[in-house]
């Protein structure tokens, strides 16, 4: 019996494939807009690419971390169980709303924002599947992956011209660039504000 070989890419790490803006707003209406799978999916594409949140991090939310008035999502489960306010952008919001109100609808019983439609939790590894294939029916040429929606994230709010430390405090990270910067300066409320009034819808 013939033993398979391991791909020939495996254990590699490759560098990330950035979106253009055309490109996300395909990937992100890739999923049905119909469906309630394909509205939730919409919904789970928008967090991570228009709040730049971590798929561990997306799929801990519960409805009510979700302000939909002011534009904000509550992560309390954070990297290094780190909680932190983030802004969301509108058209993100938008899809997020409609994920919720089709929720609502559905009678769907669940701590959690993202699920089954039995109320079930939903894995990473559904996520990144279901990212890929986004993307492949969205005609789009790259390795397209969650992490990868976190980066075109930060890359556009640095075109927006939020200065280093508003991008970290965003992405809840506690490094940049390798050297221990700790999240300081804008106090969290003048923060998303300010991401409020910066950022165009999708």
């Amino acid at each position: 019996m013939t033993t398979p070989h391991p791909p020939t890419n495996a254990g590699k790490r490759f560098p990330v494939e950035l979106l253009t803006s055309a490109e996300a707003r395909a990937l992100l209406h890739s999923p049905s807009g119909r469906a309630p799978t394909g509205l939730r999916n919409r919904a789970l594409i928008a967090v991570m690419y228009g709040a730049g949140l971590r798929v561990a991090e997306t799929l801990v939310l519960k409805p009510s971390d979700v302000d939909i008035d002011n534009a904000e999502i509550r992560v309390l489960w954070g990297k290094g169980e780190k909680s932190r306010t983030v802004a969301i952008a509108g058209g993100a919001l938008v899809h997020v709303t409609r994920w919720i109100d089709r929720r609502r609808a559905l009678k769907i019983r669940s701590h959690f924002l993202f699920c089954t439609l039995d109320g079930k939790p939903l894995q990473q590894r559904y996520v990144r599947q279901m990212v890929t294939r986004a993307a492949d029916r969205a005609g789009i040429d790259k390795r397209v992956h969650p992490h990868g929606l976190r980066h075109t994230h930060a890359v556009e709010m640095e075109r927006r011209g939020f200065t280093v430390t508003e991008i970290q405090q965003q992405l809840g990270h506690s490094h940049l660039n390798t050297t221990a910067v700790y999240l300081s300066g804008m106090s969290p409320a003048a923060r998303v504000a300010k991401m409020r009034e910066r950022w165009s819808e999708l």
